[in-house]
């Protein structure tokens, strides 16, 4: 008779069956997110691989020298270091939505570890991590536009605006209309657009360096202790990428293959950080600027390629980095509103926000060490 509780014991499940002591609003949405989860994993090994590629690499291979110059060549390890430390969190992430199936975004594995409080506060600092990210970007483009076209003045309402500061508010303009559109139908061929850019920023660089008459002579020092902080920082920033690693994990097909894509993609886009670190670095030393392409020389047609090749890259990112914060703000509304409506609402007054704060803090390696 003793053993009877025992062995009644053993046959319990340790975790319940989400369905048998849930109401019937929470199965349906189960059912609901099923259906979702049947409907959107669709996407090859190879998409995957370019949206991961697109998602780890980006501007930050234009600040990788830079904060190569601001903590020595022994920073070279704290990047690498990094990046394994990402790769293995990227697997971690893995490993909790393979235990639970509704884990679906980022947010909801802060909810399985610190509840609800855990979800607030995650999606807080992921979204505001997403929006430093898009501001960067026009000040990206600024930074850019104003070195190719120094002279150029805009007059809105009698108030005119020189400089780059002019071309932060036309890039606006132009990103505008991106934001507007809620279709990701397409990512697979943007994130592989994205690549492409920096393989050629990365070959232009080499380009110049080799054939332009720069060379590769700068020494360098060997470390730079008032500088790791910030070094570190721009490291991190180039490994962001983990709030888009569930909906990658999601969208596969062979979701067992996740881990040979996160592989692939941190040993690729590694390999691209520390080549452009090490000849940014080698090339300008300590003068390399917070975005390597404004020491280029304007006149080379190599550094009119790397130039103009980031800023089509920057603005076909905008409206991937902002589209979780919309989404994330729409949700507030209640479901009779049109949500169409707050969509365009929300995601304009996003952009004049970010142009705003664009204008408050013109100087990109600040911003990206914040």
């Amino acid at each position: 008779m003793d053993e009877c509780p025992d062995k009644s014991s053993l046959t319990l499940p340790l975790i319940l069956d989400e369905g048998q002591h849930e109401p019937a609003s929470n199965k349906v949405e189960q059912v609901e997110s099923n259906f979702h989860h049947e409907s959107t994993d669709t996407t090859s090994f190879l998409k995957t691989f370019f949206n991961g590629l697109n998602a780890l690499s980006g501007v930050g291979i234009l600040s990788v020298p830079y904060a190569l110059s601001s903590g020595g060549w022994f920073s070279l390890i704290l990047l690498f270091a990094i990046a394994a430390s990402c790769f293995y969190t990227g697997l971690l992430i893995k490993r909790c939505m393979d235990m639970d199936s509704s884990i679906r975004t980022y947010p909801d594995i802060g909810e399985r570890a610190f509840g609800n409080k855990g979800r607030i506060w995650l999606s807080f600092v992921m979204n505001i991590e997403l929006y430093l990210i898009s501001t960067g970007l026009l000040i990206l483009e600024g930074d850019n536009l104003h070195n190719i076209f120094p002279g150029v003045e805009l007059e809105v309402a009698g108030l005119r605006i020189g400089g780059k500061y002019c071309f932060i508010v036309v890039v606006a303009l132009i990103i505008l209309p991106t934001v507007w559109l809620d279709n990701l139908s397409l990512l697979s061929y943007v994130s592989a657009s994205g690549v492409l850019a920096s393989a050629i920023i990365l070959g232009s660089i080499l380009w110049i360096g080799s054939f332009d008459g720069i060379g590769f002579h700068q020494a360098g020092s060997p470390v730079n202790w008032n500088g790791i902080p910030t070094a570190v920082s721009l490291y991190a920033f180039c490994y962001c990428a983990h709030p888009v690693f569930p909906i990658l994990y999601t969208s596969m097909k062979n979701k067992h293959q996740f881990s040979s894509v996160l592989l692939l993609c941190f040993i690729l886009c590694t390999i691209t950080y520390a080549s452009m670190a090490v000849f940014g670095y080698l090339m300008f030393g300590s003068t390399v600027q917070s975005q390597i392409t404004l020491n280029l020389p304007t006149r080379n047609v190599s550094s009119k390629v790397a130039i103009f090749t980031t800023l089509v890259n920057p603005i076909s990112k905008y409206a991937l980095m902002a589209t979780p914060i919309v989404n994330a703000v729409k949700k507030k509304f209640p479901s009779h509103y049109n949500k169409r409506f707050i969509g365009l609402l929300v995601s304009t007054t996003l952009v004049i926000s970010t142009v705003i704060v664009a204008l408050a803090i013109p100087f990109f390696g600040s911003l990206m060490s914040l």
